[in-house]
């Protein structure tokens, strides 16, 4: 569950695996029409998902039951699996791909009218809904995602606070000033890279937007240096170095166990992790098991301000969308709707609902009242960044290049900082002016 739920935030924000794009869709197009009288929508639909910890433990059948009071005809059969995108991918060269599933990350943005049925115009979708540049193509909508997450840092309150910290970090500087006092003044790790996951190290690019509290920051990875002076990527990836080489880490990140951080963090053995607010349920779950506070588990922003104010982006999770080739697309569509619009799932994983007139969780109330702004960075430009991306063989939304960064400060890679994002500036820089920009 842990790994897809945050790869389900990697893939929200536009990550491209090379190399395919299936043969089983459509060149046609079609629409999954909204019903008009629920009680005769009907259907067997199938639902594949990365929630192998909800099917298993009923969680799912419990939405499908309280979704068959107002579609009593439609059958819901879910299908779990473990490797998502790798099976998908598979099936995706067939007609045979579920009725509803979770866009995979191989899946180019404009090829989606060939897979997926429309949802709608974005023109009329905007007005309700958050997050609906990400899966627009020609002006329709082809996926809705039923939550929203943002990045932040999970951390140990009481941590913090025996450390003598008691207000979140406003600069790079002063974040690391606090990870040194915790490391001398508590017996916690300052800061936890789950290194082994890598897949954790991914949520790093996430600063992008927060840094600079900038809707258009995809348009200046898709026309610019990501990793020019000051530049949101720049900016968060001198912080993990720093942060590695000022020996505020776990000893050996090799050995470092994704599993386990949940209740180490919980107990207050370590401090600190950047991941998002999709973790915050999990860390809290971790500390009821390990009989701690669960309200110990805090979650801050990155640190940095502009005009004196913290901004968080809020991204989509996977996108659900349907089967061009199904034969209940009504039927389909109308779990979409109610998954999204009537379910209580974002409000059981304290989640963002991506229904605009929602409010946030209760969770995020810290930020609330600390006035973080909370923006959407527009993703008009997704497609190109991903080829970009593509093309430098980077993987800006893939965990080695964090690692070897890692390991660069850890001394278990020859080089210093400067030349390593010289490196990643010149092969980015190369590689949009093949793409175009």
């Amino acid at each position: 569950m842990n790994r897809r739920h945050i790869l389900a935030m990697v893939v929200g924000a536009a990550l491209l695996v090379p190399g395919c794009t299936g043969t089983g869709g459509s060149s046609k197009g079609a629409d999954a029409k909204a019903a008009d009288d629920p009680s005769k929508v009907t259907g067997t639909i199938k639902v594949l998902t990365v929630r192998t910890d909800l099917v298993q433990d009923g969680t799912m059948k419990k939405y499908a039951a309280q979704f068959n009071k107002t579609y009593p005809k439609v059958k819901v059969e879910f299908e779990a699996l473990t490797n998502y995108e790798a099976e998908v991918k598979i099936r995706m060269n067939t007609e045979n791909y579920g009725d509803v599933l979770l866009i995979p990350a191989v899946i180019k943005k404009d090829d989606y009218p060939k897979f997926f049925a429309s949802l709608g115009t974005q023109e009329e979708r905007s007005k309700k809904y958050r997050f609906t540049d990400f899966t627009t193509v020609d002006g329709k909508v082809y996926g809705q995602s039923p939550v929203g997450v943002s990045p932040g840092f999970v951390y140990n309150k009481r941590v913090w606070k025996e450390a003598g910290v008691t207000d979140w970090p406003t600069t790079p500087a002063q974040f690391l000033q606090d990870l040194k006092a915790i490391k001398a003044k508590t017996d916690a790790i300052p800061y936890y890279t789950n290194f082994s996951a890598g897949w954790t190290l991914t949520s790093w690019t996430y600063v992008n937007g927060s840094v600079h509290c900038d809707p258009k920051a995809t348009d200046k990875l898709a026309a610019g240096d990501p990793w020019a002076q000051g530049a949101d990527l720049r900016v968060g990836d001198t912080l993990l170095y720093d942060t590695v080489k000022s020996g505020l880490i776990e000893k050996d990140p090799t050995t470092s166990n994704w599993e386990e951080s949940k209740p180490r963090t919980a107990k207050g053995e370590i401090a600190t992790q950047w991941l998002g607010t999709w973790a915050i349920v999990q860390f809290q779950d971790a500390a009821k098991k390990a009989g701690v506070n669960p309200d110990d588990i805090g979650f801050m922003p990155f640190p940095a301000q502009v005009d004196g104010k913290f901004c968080a982006v809020v991204s989509p999770d996977y996108n659900q969308a349907v089967n061009v080739h199904s034969e209940h697309k009504e039927a389909a569509r109308a779990w979409i709707d109610w998954f999204t619009d009537k379910s209580t799932y974002a409000k059981d994983n304290l989640a963002i609902s991506p229904l605009k007139n929602a409010p946030l969780p209760e969770v995020m109330k810290p930020y609330e009242d600390a006035g973080v702004k909370f923006i959407e960075v527009d993703d008009s430009k997704g497609a190109q960044v991903k080829n970009i991306d593509n093309q430098s063989e980077i993987g800006i939304y893939a965990p080695e290049y964090r690692q070897n960064l890692v390991d660069l400060a850890r001394g278990a890679r020859k080089g210093d900082l400067d030349g390593f994002l010289a490196d990643l500036s010149k092969r980015w820089t190369e590689a949009r002016k093949t793409v175009g920009s």
